[in-house]
C-alpha cells in the first residue's frame, strides 16, 4: 500500500520546503522508494515563476516530479468556486508523480498574502490524497507553552491523521534562554521538549525529527544577494561561490571597523570611502575570505582606488554598486529573502542532509511496516472515472437533448474526450438554445433528429413488445418518448450507454429499460447503487432506488452486484447487510432477512469481505464498533451499505445527502445487460458529466 505523507505548516516561516525536500532525502537513505509533489506552485517573488521545491528536487535527485499547477490558476479556479476542479487537477498531477513510489512526500501549502487560502487548502489536500500528515515547527524565540498551543491546534485540525512533527531551525543557546534548557546538544533538547509539552503526551504524538539551526543553510550566495538587489557588478571574482554569513555596515574610520574583517562577512560601505576600500582589498590580498564588498550611493569609487586595488579584486574578492544609500542598502539586506536560490545545488543537497540526519530512522522504519490503508477520497474517485472513461470513449446518447445542463455536460465531455454524446431532438432547436446560452456546441458533439430516425424502429419494438399485445400505432406512441427512443438505440448496439433523469423521473428512464435491455443472465435482479462522495471517502449505498421490498435471496444478489460495482469504480469492498439489530442484538422477520442474505453471500462469494447484520452506525464508526461487534472484519470501517428495502435505503441517502451536504453520483443501475443510469431532476451540470462517465466505463466493463 502506497503511504503518503503531506508536509503541513503549524506556522511562518517553519522551513517547510527545506523539510520536505529532506525528508525525501531521509528516505533515499533507507533504500525506500520515494517520490515528490508540490500541488501548487508558491513562487517566492512576484516576479518568479515556477516552484523552488520542484526545482530542488529535480536539480540534486534523479526524480522528475510533474509541474505544481501555477498559482494564478488555482487562485482563478477558486474564485469561480471550482474547488472540486482544481482537487481532481491535482489528483491527476499526484498519480503521474506518485507513479513508480511506495512513499510520496506531498508539500503542503504556505498561508501567505499571495495566497491566503493555504492553511484550507491543506485540509482539503490531506482529505483528497488520503494522506498522513507531518507537522512542520519552528521553535523559534518562544515559551513552551506558545509552542505546545501552535501544535495543539494543528493536530486537531488533522484529527487521528498526524503521523508526527518536525521541529526545524532548532537553536541551543535561543532555548537556554526561552525555555529554561540546560543541557548540551539536539538530541537532550528534543528529549526536554517531549517532556515538557504535554501534547506529545497527551495526543501519543511523535517527535520524529528535530533540525538544529545552521547558520550555513541560511547563507545566500554573492550572486543571489546581487540579483536580489539588482546591483551593478563591478567586479564578479567569486560572487558564485562565496556565501553570506555576516552584514556589516561601515562608516567609521579604519581602526574602528577591522573587527569586520571576517571570512564571510559581507561589508557594505559609501563608494566615497577609499580608506575603506583599500582596507578591506588590503585584508582579502591578505587571505581573509571575504564574502564581498557593496558600494553604495549615486557616485562610483575613484577609478585611481580601483586600479589600487585590482589585484585584491583579481584575487576573488567580489564588489558590487547600488544606488541607494548605505543605511537603505543595509536595511534592504537584512530584509532579503534567505530562501535557497533555485540553481544553489550545494545549498540545497546541505539543506537535504542536514534534515536526513535529523530524521528518526526507526520511525521511517516502524511508519512503513504498517499497513496504511488508504481511502478512495471524492476528487480521486472523480478523476478515476474520467480518466477511465476517456481511455475508451463510448457513444452514449442523451434523451433530453434540449435541456441546458444536458447540453453543457454533452459539450464538456466531448471536449475532455470523456465520451462521444449524442443529443436527441431537433438540431435547430439545439443549436438556437445553445446560442441563447453562449455556447459553442463542438463538431464532435452528435445531434440525432428523433424525427427523422423514430419509424425504423417501430417494427423491432412491435417484436419485442409482442407479449404484451403491442401494435403499429402503440408503437410509434411509445417511441414519441425520447427515453424510449434512445433505449432503442441501445438496445439495437447503436449506442453503447443512455443517461437521462434531468427532466424525467426515475420511473421514465428505468421502465424502458427494464422492458428492452432487461437483466444480465448472472443477475436474479436489476438494481441500483448511489456514490456518496463524503469529505474524506466515497461511499457505495444499494439499493436505494429500485426494489421496494426485496427477499434474502434478491438482497444477497444486491449485496454482490454493489460489492462488484465497488470494486470496479476502484473501492476495496467492505459490505455491511444494514439492519436495526447488530448481529442478534434484535429479533424479528426483518432481522432474518438479513441474516439469510448475509449467509447467500458469504455462500456464493466467498471472496467477498461481508458481515451482518449491522446498525448503520455499528458498521460505520470505529468506536461504536469496538462495542456492539469487536471482532466484526466490517464493523466500523464499512463502505459497502447495503439496505433491507428501499424505505431505509432511499430515506438514508437523502438524509446522508442533504444534511451532510454529501455529493451523490447516481443512481447506477446495475444488474442490465447494457448501461442506463439515472439523474436527479435536481442534478447539477457535473452531476451529470460524471454520470456520464460512469456510464461510459460500464460501457468498457461490458466489453
Amino acid at each position: 500500500m502506497k503511504h503518503v505523507f503531506l508536509t503541513v505548516p503549524t506556522g511562518a516561516k517553519v522551513g517547510l520546503s527545506t523539510v520536505s525536500i529532506g525528508l525525501v532525502r531521509a528516505l533515499e537513505r533507507q533504500g525506500v522508494r520515494v517520490s515528490f509533489f508540490k500541488p501548487i506552485a508558491q513562487p517566492v517573488t512576484p516576479d518568479e515563476s515556477g516552484d523552488r521545491s520542484t526545482s530542488f528536487i529535480r536539480a540534486v535527485t534523479t526524480l522528475t516530479p510533474p509541474d505544481p499547477i501555477p498559482m494564478e490558476e488555482a487562485k482563478k479556479l477558486l474564485s469561480e468556486d471550482h474547488l472540486e476542479l482544481l482537487l481532481e487537477n491535482i489528483i491527476q498531477r499526484f498519480e503521474e508523480a506518485s507513479a513508480n513510489a511506495d512513499v510520496v512526500i506531498v508539500e503542503g501549502l504556505l498561508q501567505t498574502e499571495r495566497f491566503p487560502m493555504g492553511a484550507r487548502l491543506n485540509s482539503k489536500l490531506a482529505q483528497t490524497l488520503s494522506s498522513k500528515q507531518i507537522l512542520v515547527s519552528a521553535l523559534g524565540n518562544r515559551s513552551l507553552d506558545s509552542f505546545n498551543k501552535e501544535i495543539e491546534l494543528s493536530v486537531s485540525d488533522f484529527k487521528g491523521r498526524v503521523a508526527g512533527v518536525v521541529i526545524n531551525k532548532a537553536n541551543i543557546e535561543t532555548a537556554r534562554e526561552t525555555i529554561n534548557f540546560d543541557g548540551i546538544g539536539i538530541e537532550p533538547l528534543k528529549q526536554f521538549i517531549i517532556a515538557n509539552c504535554p501534547v506529545f503526551k497527551n495526543e501519543d504524538l511523535e517527535l520524529i525529527g528535530m533540525i538544529p539551526h545552521d547558520e550555513k543553510l541560511l547563507a545566500p550566495r554573492v550572486s543571489d544577494v546581487a540579483r536580489l538587489m539588482q546591483a551593478e557588478i563591478l567586479n564578479e571574482g567569486d560572487m558564485a561561490n562565496r556565501r553570506v554569513f555576516h552584514i556589516e555596515l561601515c562608516a567609521r574610520n579604519v581602526p574602528n571597523m577591522l573587527h569586520t574583517l571576517k571570512t564571510g562577512n559581507l561589508l557594505v560601505t559609501p563608494s566615497d570611502r577609499s580608506d575603506i576600500i583599500m582596507t578591506a582589498s588590503m585584508a582579502s590580498l591578505n587571505g581573509t575570505r571575504l564574502a564581498g564588498l557593496v558600494l553604495t550611493s549615486d557616485q562610483r569609487p575613484d577609478e585611481r582606488i580601483v586600479k589600487l586595488c585590482n589585484m585584491a579584486w583579481k584575487g576573488g574578492l567580489p564588489v558590487l554598486r547600488v544606488g541607494k544609500t548605505s543605511f537603505e542598502t543595509a536595511r534592504d539586506l537584512y530584509d532579503m529573502n534567505l530562501e535557497i536560490a533555485p540553481d544553489d545545488n550545494d545549498r540545497i543537497n546541505q539543506a537535504m542532509e542536514t534534515v536526513a540526519i535529523n530524521i528518526n530512522s526507526n520511525w521511517i522504519r516502524s511508519t512503513l511496516s504498517s499497513e496504511m490503508k488508504r481511502q478512495l477520497s471524492p476528487p480521486a474517485f472523480r478523476h478515476m472515472l474520467t480518466r477511465s472513461a476517456r481511455k475508451t470513449p463510448k457513444r452514449i446518447v442523451l434523451p433530453e437533448g434540449d435541456e441546458p445542463r444536458t447540453m453543457q455536460a454533452a459539450v464538456n465531455c466531448t471536449e475532455r474526450g470523456i465520451a462521444k454524446c449524442v443529443l436527441l431532438g431537433n438540431p435547430y432547436a439545439i443549436q438556437m438554445k445553445a446560442d441563447a446560452m453562449g455556447l459553442s456546441l463542438p463538431t464532435g458533439l452528435e445531434i440525432v433528429n428523433p424525427d427523422v430516425i423514430r419509424e425504423r424502429y417501430v417494427p423491432s419494438l412491435v417484436e419485442m413488445r409482442k407479449h404484451k399485445n403491442m401494435t403499429e400505432k402503440i408503437a410509434r406512441d411509445h417511441l414519441e418518448d425520447h427515453v424510449m427512443l434512445g433505449t432503442m438505440m441501445l438496445a439495437h448496439d447503436e449506442v453503447d450507454g443512455l443517461v437521462s433523469g434531468a427532466v424525467h423521473s426515475s420511473a421514465n428512464t428505468v421502465r424502458p429499460a427494464m422492458q428492452l435491455i432487461k437483466t444480465k443472465p448472472t443477475a436474479k435482479i436489476a438494481s441500483s447503487v448511489f456514490f456518496m462522495c463524503l469529505p474524506d471517502q466515497v461511499l457505495v449505498y444499494g439499493d436505494c432506488a429500485i426494489n421496494p421490498d426485496p427477499n434474502a435471496e434478491q438482497l444477497a444478489d444486491i449485496a454482490i452486484q454493489s460489492a462488484d460495482s465497488a470494486k470496479a469504480f476502484g473501492i476495496d469492498p467492505l459490505v455491511a447487510m444494514i439492519s436495526y439489530s447488530t448481529l442478534g442484538s434484535g429479533a424479528g422477520a426483518d432481522v432474518d432477512k438479513v441474516v439469510e442474505a448475509t449467509r447467500l453471500v458469504k455462500e456464493l462469494r466467498p471472496d467477498l469481505v461481508v458481515d451482518g447484520p449491522l446498525q448503520y452506525d455499528a458498521a460505520a464508526i470505529a468506536d461504536v464498533a469496538r462495542t456492539k461487534a469487536p471482532d466484526s472484519p466490517v464493523a466500523g470501517k464499512a463502505n459497502v451499505f447495503i439496505f433491507p428495502d428501499l424505505n431505509t435505503g432511499n430515506t438514508t441517502y437523502k438524509a446522508v445527502q442533504r444534511s451532510a451536504n454529501v455529493i451523490s453520483i447516481g443512481p447506477m443501475l446495475q444488474g442490465l445487460r447494457k448501461p442506463v443510469n439515472d439523474l436527479s431532476r435536481g442534478a447539477l451540470v457535473d452531476d451529470i458529466i460524471y454520470t456520464i462517465a460512469l456510464t461510459a466505463v460500464q460501457a468498457q466493463q461490458n466489453d
